[in-house]
């Protein structure tokens, strides 16, 4: 067979399969779509349900309107948790991204073993979030030890405990989106900023940054909403303790944070207030959300179009 007909023949077998892609492709979406639908659709829109019901169980929910929603803005326990978390968010994303850029800033340089320290950085990141709370509840009650005093228990040190922990676990993550994005900055800009006789710091704020803007709308977005959604760490590390009593008798876990708060008032003693907890479950979807979609049309503003 001569080439021009192997050709043609390649070409005839191309069309063909594209086209019988484009006829079959419900075949291979349709088992996708049931999984997504299963596992996040149904389950999202019951929770929306079962938000405006009271209930113990899923099979006795009675709806009660916004009974629950109007229950959660009460629950001071929440509006704590909620200031806890914001602050907790803006400090962990401050230090996490400013340690980060830092760090993939050097690395960047051209410096001898960049590849182990890079590795060592990212290792914690490995870690699950329980075993690293329990990890490093050790060594602060090891370090403490000494002392005679538990630090942990008192909100302020427990605060920077749940800021150590998050940044440890995370700036290895955030060094490497920071790394490609410094590596994909044009060299012709570089040099040309070389050549007009920028400075060090000039080119780095004045050609680096908004060259890196891509990298910063990601790291910013996954420290914002790790920051609001963490769980696990400050179930391992601290538990919401110390205890606050406030005046009415209300009891307040003061480094308790949004998703331990509503995982505390799900599986508490009262089964009466599930339906509260979800409430609280979807004012958390909505906070998450909008604070997440502005942050990404805030730093995409920013971005410059190479």
């Amino acid at each position: 067979m001569s080439k021009k007909k192997k050709r043609y023949s390649n070409s005839v077998n191309s069309a063909l399969l594209q086209k019988s892609i484009r006829k079959c492709w419900p075949i291979f979406l349709l088992p996708l779509m049931i999984a997504f639908a299963i596992g996040f659709i149904y389950p999202f829109f019951s929770g929306m349900y079962l938000s405006f019901c009271k209930f113990t169980t899923t099979s006795d929910a009675k709806l009660v309107g916004f009974v629950n929603y109007k229950e959660a803005f009460k629950d001071k326990t929440f509006t704590h948790a909620f200031w806890y978390t914001a602050l907790f968010a803006i400090v962990s994303l401050v230090i996490i991204n400013v340690v980060a850029f830092a760090i993939a800033y050097v690395l960047t340089q051209g410096i001898r073993g960049t590849n182990i320290f890079r590795t060592v950085f990212f290792m914690p990141n490995l870690i699950g979030g329980m075993v690293l709370g329990y990890i490093w509840n050790m060594i602060f009650n090891g370090i403490l030890l000494k002392f005679n005093t538990n630090l942990l228990a008192k909100s302020k040190y427990g605060f920077w405990g749940l800021i150590i922990v998050i940044c440890w676990q995370q700036i290895g993550y955030m060094m490497i989106i920071y790394i490609a994005g410094l590596q994909a900055v044009p060299e012709d800009i570089m040099e040309a900023a070389k050549i007009d006789g920028a400075g060090r710091m000039q080119t780095l704020f004045k050609v680096t940054i908004p060259n890196v803007m891509p990298s910063i709308t990601i790291c910013t977005f996954l420290t914002l909403t790790n920051g609001f959604k963490l769980f696990d760490q400050n179930l391992a590390l601290t538990g919401g303790q110390p205890y606050e009593f406030k005046p009415d008798g209300t009891i307040v876990k003061t480094t308790e944070m949004l998703a331990l708060n509503i995982y505390n008032t799900f599986y508490g003693q009262n089964t009466s207030a599930r339906g509260v907890a979800q409430a609280k479950a979807v004012l958390f979807f909505v906070l998450v959300a909008a604070i997440s979609i502005i942050q990404l049309r805030m730093t995409k503003s920013k971005e410059v179009q190479q």
